[in-house]
Order: structure tokens, then C-alpha cells, then sequence
């Protein structure tokens, strides 16, 4: 299905309700972008700290810290799939 979406002066879009729905996407939800020749590409990310509990480790860090740390190393991991 296709969508007609407007740009605002930032740059930003409204993703449709049909479309978050079926990808799970929250309003709070981070996600990567990024480009195919001639196509943009959004893929929802799993939120690390959804994970806490399952794993069993002593992290001296908050968990602002750790979602910083972690939004880096997605932009990194995005930067390395556009080379």
C-alpha cells in the first residue's frame, strides 16, 4: 500500500497508523533510516532496554547511558551499511 505524506519545514514526516500498527512502532520508538538508490528505507529498532531482566550481567551505567551508548552505535552500524 502506498501513502501520501507531507514533509514539514523541519524535515520531518507522520509515518500512518495503518503502517506503525503493522511494524509495532511506538511513539518513542527510535528507527533507522537509510537510503537505496533511489529510496528511503525506515527499519524499526528493538529497544535495548526492553531486554532488561533476560540478561544477567552487573552494568554500572543508568539506563539514559546505556540508550545513549546504544543510539550511537546504531547511527555507527547505519554509517557502516551506507559504505
Amino acid at each position: 500500500m502506498t501513502y501520501l505524506v507531507s514533509i514539514t519545514s523541519q524535515g520531518q514526516i507522520s509515518i500512518p497508523i495503518q503502517l506503525r500498527r503493522k511494524f509495532g512502532l511506538e511513539k518513542t520508538q527510535k528507527a533507522i533510516v537509510s537510503d537505496d538508490a533511489d529510496k528511503i528505507i525506515i527499519e524499526p529498532v528493538q529497544d535495548f532496554l526492553e531486554l532488561k531482566g533476560s540478561l544477567k550481567t552487573k552494568i554500572k551505567k543508568t539506563p539514559r547511558q546505556i540508550r545513549r551508548a546504544f543510539e550511537e552505535y546504531l547511527a555507527q552500524e547505519a554509517i557502516k551499511g551506507l559504505r
